[in-house]
């Protein structure tokens, strides 16, 4: 049954990590690493993680993977047995603790039948309201071909929404590892905010949003650039530059507003310009705690920006709450 709406004193947050320990534990008998290095015992440890909660108002976080979610490297078997692993946690986390965990339940994405199966035994169970999903993998955007897309249906059919994030590793780097890799973590800070862009014009120019109209996508990383090249894009349709705009039945700027958008824009004036251009209810929380670019107070930077006080609400909590439907 689902929980009542959190009151206004906490927020919700819809892009917080965790590794649960038994799935650590697995993974580094299979040889491979979950964390990105020695996690912070925030990822595993729930009770110290909701003392930490406490402390900054937040009332519920969304359990999901990190970017080291392990679907490139681990075998299929391995993989079906993480993904199991890690959903039967949440599952566990949501009942010891409904009114604060619910989880984007993960998937083994190198296997489209496997992740079906995977997601139709966790569909319905106690804590489970999203999925959780690799933007690329080894740069092939694998959901936009054809055995995937059951997948993209499967959550449409049963209002799951789609949480996405990039994958760690050198084989993932945007654009290839020679223009990103090296010691200075443009991976991430320039790489994924590229990846994201790419997804979301993916959705639009494949015809997913208009042939799946009810599907709810939540973009992290605010959105990496994509609210910040839409323009460009509209421009490139009215150009004649788009093979695919015959076929697409809304503007660029309709086409926005079909996401979610999480608010880890680091700048207020970044934060104020994406919730101008997609409006107040598409603007979930969002930290990326506990990994590398994360924040150490979810709800400062939009109440920072002085919202009127229906607007805040929605961001701190009533639009992930009617996402995950809480």
């Amino acid at each position: 049954m689902a929980q009542p709406l959190p009151t206004p004193s906490g927020s919700i947050d819809a892009h917080a990590h965790w590794s649960p320990q038994p799935y650590m534990q697995y993974a580094e008998q299979q040889g491979g690493k979950v964390s990105g290095g020695v996690p912070s015992p925030l990822m595993y440890d729930l009770e110290a993680r909701m003392k930490w909660m406490d402390s900054r108002n937040v009332k519920m976080h969304v359990l999901s993977l990190s970017g080291g979610m392990p679907w490139q490297w681990a075998s299929l078997d391995a993989a079906d047995k993480l993904a199991r692993i890690v959903n039967d946690a949440a599952v566990e986390a949501h009942q010891n603790f409904p009114e604060r965990f619910i989880a984007a339940a993960a998937i083994p994405m190198r296997d489209p039948k496997a992740a079906l199966r995977e997601m139709d035994r966790v569909a319905g169970k106690p804590g489970m309201r999203a999925m959780h999903l690799p933007n690329s993998v080894e740069g092939i955007d694998y959901l936009f071909t054809p055995q995937y897309e059951p997948i993209v249906a499967r959550c449409e059919e049963l209002g799951l929404p789609l949480l996405f994030h990039p994958l760690d590793g050198e084989p993932n780097h945007y654009g290839g590892p020679e223009r990103l890799a090296g010691p200075n973590f443009i991976y991430n800070s320039l790489g994924f905010p590229f990846e994201t862009a790419t997804l979301a014009v993916k959705f639009i120019y494949s015809g997913y949003l208009d042939k799946y109209p009810k599907l709810d996508i939540v973009l992290p990383h605010s959105g990496g650039c994509f609210p910040y090249i839409a323009g460009r894009l509209e421009h490139s349709i009215k150009k004649g530059a788009v093979e695919a705009a015959s076929n697409l039945k809304s503007s660029i700027r309709d086409y926005i507003r079909r996401f979610h958008y999480d608010t880890l824009a680091y700048y207020p004036e970044t934060l104020r310009f994406m919730i101008e251009l997609v409006g107040a209810d598409r603007v979930v929380i969002g930290t990326d705690n506990y990994a590398k670019m994360d924040v150490e107070y979810p709800n400062a930077l939009v109440e920072s920006l002085n919202l009127p006080a229906g607007d805040l609400q929605k961001i701190l909590f009533g639009n992930a709450a009617r996402l995950m439907k809480i």
